[in-house]
């Protein structure tokens, strides 16, 4: 009896696992094998088997890669030190609020709720530098704004602002939640033994919420290096290639220059540093530490 309830079992999830199979895996095995090849739509040459050509060139030869992993490397450490950072101060201010705090978190989450492209065009209207606002105030106060979305120095700096914006009430939410669920009896025992400000939140507030938190940390690190609809609604990684990166330059070599073997091999390299950062970093969290 035991034995047919064990294959009715597996015979129930076969069509999940088969649809899982046809949808994710299968893909996946396809797009890593076309990145050991020299596929490329257009050209005269037959697709034959080209070995680790493509991975060599990317991590040797392309300087636009390396340049692009840089950029992205820097809106990922940016954005998540910034988030955390305001997030935890808008948390901590909630946290403070006893009347209203539904109604004002409410309001705050408004823009982690909309989509992306929505957020790239705010973005394109706050930051333009003829009719923009952002301008217009700083122009009120005797300071000329730049031309934000067509400069090289300031590219960059709007699709982190722009994210920074729409992502923070995320962690806000995350940390609100970690700091309501502190264990009070801990809490009281800290201030009895005479700890309060820093010395509070050094050695009691952050070790409780570290491991809540870094969830959110996490969420964010990943979502943030495979930025794309903010890059190609604001800037399409221009000007020149001053805000291109990585997922970026992976859809011009993909779809644009029609290169889908050297795409497949860009997408498995940024999936590997993925998975080594995020490895890293939760070895990270969970490693005891003395604060």
């Amino acid at each position: 009896m035991e034995i047919q309830e064990k294959n009715f079992a597996r015979l129930m999830v076969t069509p999940a696992v088969g649809l899982l199979f046809l949808v994710t895996i299968a893909p996946l095995l396809f797009s890593l094998g076309v990145s050991f090849t020299n596929l490329q739509f257009g050209s005269p040459q037959p697709m034959r088997w080209s070995g680790l050509d493509n991975y060599v060139r990317l991590l040797s030869k392309d300087a636009r890669f390396l340049s692009a992993l840089w950029r992205t490397i820097l809106l990922v450490v940016g954005g998540v030190v910034t988030q955390t950072i305001l997030g935890y101060v808008i948390a901590a201010l909630l946290f403070r609020i006893r009347r209203g705090r539904t109604i004002l978190l409410s309001a705050i989450l408004i823009p982690s709720v909309i989509s992306q492209v929505v957020a790239g065009w705010q973005g394109r209207m706050i930051f333009n530098a003829s009719y923009g606002p952002l301008n217009d105030l700083l122009a009120r106060f005797g300071i000329k704004g730049p031309a934000w979305l067509a400069s090289q120095q300031t590219a960059l700096t709007t699709i982190f602002l722009t994210d920074t914006w729409q992502w923070t009430p995320f962690l806000a939410l995350i940390i609100l939640a970690a700091l309501q669920s502190l264990p009070q009896d801990i809490v009281e025992a800290a201030r009895l033994d005479g700890a309060d400000g820093w010395s509070m939140f050094r050695f009691v507030t952050l070790p409780l919420i570290l491991p809540v938190t870094s969830i959110g940390i996490l969420l964010r690190g990943v979502d943030l290096f495979k930025t794309f609809d903010l890059v190609y609604i604001l800037t399409q990684g221009g000007p020149g290639n001053s805000s291109e990166t990585l997922t970026y330059y992976t859809y011009i070599e993909g779809f644009k220059f029609f290169n889908p073997s050297y795409a497949s091999a860009m997408s498995f390299i940024q999936l590997i540093l993925v998975t080594i950062a995020a490895k890293a970093f939760l070895s990270f969290v969970r490693r005891p530490r003395s604060f």
